[in-house]
């Protein structure tokens, strides 16, 4: 029984060796290899190219300077929505597949005062006629031909957007950031243009006296590589 009891002591002993080595600081445990806070594998290697699809997440905003009779300083009404979609094709070469563009919904866009949103979609947007605004892409910069899987980078996205029936060029510029794991690209993307630009009718409802000409429109993007 003695014998017995010794053999038992040393199984338990040789099993919590065994556990122990596999925990922190063992093979994907914390601290060990593929664990957290240990050696992660490295990134993939860039590729010749990639696809861009948007998610869910994504959205669209407009901001415009005001300015309200009665208040000295000026305000700014901002307006989004989240139904956005679409697509980018790198191809190998760097430039970008015809069929590329990216579509925003204009009837759903908000502010923070509905008589402003009620004005903005039946007078100068008209969404009723116009119903979405359309970028289609015809150039980038700022992204290398061999596309990287991880890391930061300076883009600037040129192509043609139409809005209420007019189509004009415009350049979307911010910095994207590329997620290996997530196999996701995700920032914030601005241009800006004036009403005139795409012959739209300044909002004059209540009490505001002034619009500024110009709009910002920032796309923030989110999305799945392949």
């Amino acid at each position: 029984m003695y014998g017995t009891v010794k053999a038992t002591a040393a199984t338990l002993l040789l099993s919590a060796s065994f556990l122990f080595a596999q925990g922190p600081g063992g093979p994907g445990g914390p601290g060990g290899p593929g664990g957290p806070g240990g050696q992660q594998p490295p990134p993939p290697p860039p590729t010749a190219g990639a696809k861009l699809e948007l998610l869910p997440g994504s959205s669209a905003s407009y901001r415009v300077t005001e300015q309200f009779v009665g208040i000295d300083f000026p305000n700014d009404a901002v307006g989004t929505t989240d139904k956005v979609s679409g697509w980018l094709q790198i191809l190998p070469d760097g430039t970008l597949a015809k069929d590329s563009k990216l579509v925003v919904s204009l009837t759903e866009m908000t502010s923070d005062q509905g008589m402003r949103d009620g004005y903005i979609r039946q007078r100068t947007l008209e969404t009723a006629k116009f119903p979405d605004a359309v970028f289609v892409p015809t150039g980038i910069t700022g992204v290398p031909k061999m596309v990287p899987s991880t890391g930061q980078v300076g883009v600037a996205l040129t192509g043609n957007l139409t809005i209420h029936g007019v189509t004009k060029p415009v350049t979307f510029k911010g910095i994207a950031t590329i997620d290996a794991r997530a196999s996701t690209v995700q920032g914030r993307a601005l241009t800006t243009f004036t009403f005139a630009d795409f012959g739209l009718t300044k909002p004059s409802i209540g009490r505001l006296a002034n619009v500024d000409d110009k709009i910002t429109l920032e796309l923030v993007y989110k999305f799945k590589r392949s």
